[in-house]
Order: structure tokens, then sequence, then C-alpha cells
């Protein structure tokens, strides 16, 4: 049984879908004006883990990710740089796809554009106009947070004191400090549109909900994001959508927890901001990937480099063990062991309760190492017992494994290329390997040091056990 934390009711809720077997999740994505940082890495990597279970448990689902690609620092970019909105977010929207790609991020099924989606905007501006929810002043429109009578649901803020804790606004048009802007006037050097309240520009939080209705219908299952995102947009745009529908908007929300230096929230205004560029000059994206993944999505992660260090020696650690399953030669008439029987058997039912358990990939990820532990020890077993490893025990961890990888996006167990950097010659170095083993073999130790040297000059590591040698890379 799937059970998901539900911030609107604050608790773990047994997962049941509007429809069965098929399920809607929209994701506010980023604003396209600058490289994406870990903030954004975090995020990604969290919904792409829940899209992908959603998958591997049988769901067809629809899942909606936006780019917000109209906005003041888009805007403000493009004027800095005495270009258009929409080049500054092509430009950066391209820089987030290979951000993504690195990060192993499968695609969403739609990727909408606030800008593509005027007239679907408009519409419900209108509409939300025609049933007294929402008023015009001079161009601009502004949604009436009173008139909304379960504002505050999501964040459990009490609309009494919002309003007693609101700033003095500049802006003397609005009925309530606390009413939000769902159309914008044009003011000079902004880009506009149409409108019956003439040329202006969509307000942020009426673009997610237009394009989640228009993708996933009035009412739909799930509705994701940062927790800064919380109040006041995701309030906002649960008030603004019910009223227009009159009809529950997400039956669940989920939000992931934010990325912390040294205890702090990352921001650049403290100046301990890294983006997703930066830290992956330095590590590959599946180290990147497997460090996020090592903290519950819900929980605050504390970013450091010697955590991205720990995470890259704990994938050495299973691509070691790959490279051992590998090596060993395995026989259908070998010795079977009693505890590898049940930990190969019951790997995938762990791996499923752990996930099944809000998505805790932490504990997945547990649950694949101490399956490794114990396989190894099973191996060390019959090698000191010079009894044969049964083959069926290698082909059930490899096939199992690559179910797991599915859903995390880690531990690619057919990939040969963890410690292989693209500019080593593979073929040279297995040659070098293999006039070692004939002059070790012969005894011959002194030219066996210097092959083993002159691999070293290039990074290769020679790891020797009794019954083969294993080569990698230095990272």
């Amino acid at each position: 049984m799937l059970k998901v934390y539900n911030t609107a009711s604050k608790s773990l809720e047994e997962f049941k879908p509007l429809n069965q077997k098929k399920i809607g999740i929209y994701v506010c994505g980023v604003t396209v004006y600058d490289f994406c940082h870990i903030g954004h890495g975090r995020s990604a990597v969290a919904f792409d883990l829940i899209y992908r279970y959603f998958k591997y448990k049988g769901y067809d689902v629809t899942f909606v990710k936006n780019f917000t690609d109209v906005d003041d620092k888009i805007i403000n970019k493009a004027n800095k740089e005495n270009v258009s909105c929409e080049e500054i977010s092509n430009r950066y929207i391209e820089e987030y796809y290979k951000d993504m790609e690195k990060l192993n991020i499968e695609k969403p099924t739609y990727e909408p554009k606030a800008t593509k989606h005027i007239n679907e905007i408009i519409e419900l501006v209108k509409k939300l106009i025609e049933k007294g929810y929402a008023y015009e002043v001079d161009g601009d429109v502004y949604f009436s947070v009173e008139k909304f009578k379960n504002y505050g649901k999501l964040s459990h803020k009490n609309i009494d004191e919002l309003k007693s804790g609101a700033r003095v606004e500049v802006n003397e048009n609005k009925k309530s400090p606390l009413d939000f802007a769902l159309w914008k006037k044009s003011k000079e050097g902004e880009p506009w549109w149409e409108s019956p309240w003439g040329k202006g520009r969509p307000g942020w939080h009426i673009e997610c909900s237009a394009m989640s209705m228009k993708y996933l219908g009035e009412s739909f299952d799930i509705h994701g994001g940062g927790e800064d995102l919380i109040f006041p947009h995701h309030e906002n745009e649960i008030a603004q959508s019910e009223a227009a529908t009159e009809k529950p908007f997400a039956k669940y929300w989920i939000h992931n927890g934010f990325v912390r230096i040294n205890k702090e929230k990352m921001s650049k205004s403290l100046g301990n901001f890294f983006t997703l560029r930066d830290v992956l000059k330095k590590y590959n994206g599946e180290t990147l990937r497997y460090f996020l993944l090592l903290t519950h999505y819900r929980s605050p992660i504390d970013f450091s480099f010697e955590g991205l260090d720990a995470a890259k020696e704990a994938l050495n650690r299973f691509y070691n063990f790959v490279q051992r399953l590998e090596e060993t030669e395995f026989f259908k008439d070998g010795e079977r062991d009693e505890n590898i029987d049940k930990y190969l058997d019951s790997m995938i039912e762990r791996f499923e309760l752990a996930m099944d358990d809000d998505f805790n990939a932490p504990k997945a990820v547990g649950e694949v190492f101490a399956t490794i532990r114990m396989f190894n020890q099973y191996l060390d077993s019959v090698e000191k017992k010079d009894k044969k490893p049964f083959k069926g025990y290698r082909e059930k961890f490899l096939e199992d494994v690559n179910k797991i990888s599915d859903v995390l996006g880690v531990f690619d167990a057919s990939s040969a290329n963890w410690f292989i950097p693209e500019d080593i010659d593979v073929e040279w170095v297995k040659k070098k390997i293999e006039e070692r083993t004939v002059a070790r073999k012969n005894k011959d130790y002194e030219t066996a040091d210097k092959i083993r040297d002159e691999l070293a000059k290039y990074g290769v590591v020679l790891e020797d056990s009794r019954n083969y040698t294993r080569w990698k890379v230095k990272r």
C-alpha cells in the first residue's frame, strides 16, 4: 500500500487515485532567467523519482512540469542585455535540459510555457471576474482573497493573522494587501498581450492554474514543488482554481525540502550559492543524483563537497561489486546458501516497502547495499572453501537491480564505464594486463611491476585476486 505525505492534511495518506490506474501530476518548474542551482536539481530528482515509481507501479501517468518564461527577473535580464525575453528564456531552457540530462531526469509528458497559454489564462481571469472573485483597476486584475472562504487551508495560515501582519502596500488600487495580481498592466520595456483589460501580462500564480487544468483537468491527483512554494504560490493556486471551478483542485500536495549550506537555506543573498553547472564540473551526474537521493525528499539536505565525495565512494563500492560479478565464474551446479537466497528473493519486496513509505529512497538504497554485503560474504565464503558460486544468484541480482535502477536513476548494472573515462584506450589496458598476468605466472615480477607502474601513469589502478585482476581508473 503506497502512502504519501499530504501537505494539506499534514499526514501520511494512502494513495487513492481519482481514476484507478490513470493519474495526473503537476509540478511547478523553473523560472528561466539563469542557470539552475542545486535547489532546482533537488526538486527535479525528487519528482523524477516519484514519476518513475508511479510508472513502475503500473500507473498511466500524465506528468506536467511548466516553464515560467515571463517574469520580472526575465524582463530585467532581457533589458540589461538588450535582447528579447524570449531569447533569454529559450537560452536558459536549453541550459536546463543539459543539466537535467546529466542528472538522468526523464522528460515529463508535457512541459508547457506560460507565454504559449495566454488565451487559457485570460479565459480563467474572465471567469473569476464574472464569479465575483476578482476585480479590475486601471488595467490590473486582482483576486479578492477575502471572498474565498477556505484561504489558508494548504499552508494552515489564518487569514486574519495574515491581514494584521501584512505590510502597508504601495499599490493603493488593491482592496486588501492580501489580494494578488492575476493580470498586470504592461509597463514600458515589458512584453505584453492584448486582453479585455488592455495590454498586459499574466501574474505568476494564474499561469500554473491555467496550464495544470488544460493538461490534467479541473481536478487532478498530485500537485508538487519546493516547500517555499506552499505560501503564497500554491495557496493562491488553490484559491483561484477552486473559485473558478467550484471543484477540488489537487487531491495530494507534495513538497520537497530545502537545500542548506552550513545549516542555512541556500540563497544568492547569503552568498552560499552553487549552480548545477559548477558542481557537475567536479562530479558526474550520477554522483550528484545519488547524493540528492540519500536524503528523504521532504527533509532538508545539507549540501557539502564532503557529502558528494562520500556519494562517489558509495557508487564506487556498487560498481566494484558489479565488476566482481562480471569477473567471477558462476556455475549452474554451484553451491547455494540460505542467507543469500533470502536476501536476493526479498530485495525487490524490501525496495518496494521502502518506496511505498512516502518514496523513501534512502531506505531503498540501503536495501540494495544490504544485499551486496550479503552477496560479498557469500562469494568470500565459497572462494575460501574452493567451491563454485551458483550462477542463478548473479542473474537474479542483476535482473532485480536493473528494475530498481529504472526507478532510482542510479545503479546501472549494465554500465562498464563507471571506472573508465572516455580518453582511456580500453584495449591497450587489457593487453597490458594480459602481459602482466603472463609475467606473474612466469614469476617475472620485475616486468609485472613495470607494467603496473606504466598503467599507473595513466591513472589505471590494478586490484589482484586469486582468479583475476580487476582494473579501474582513479577518479
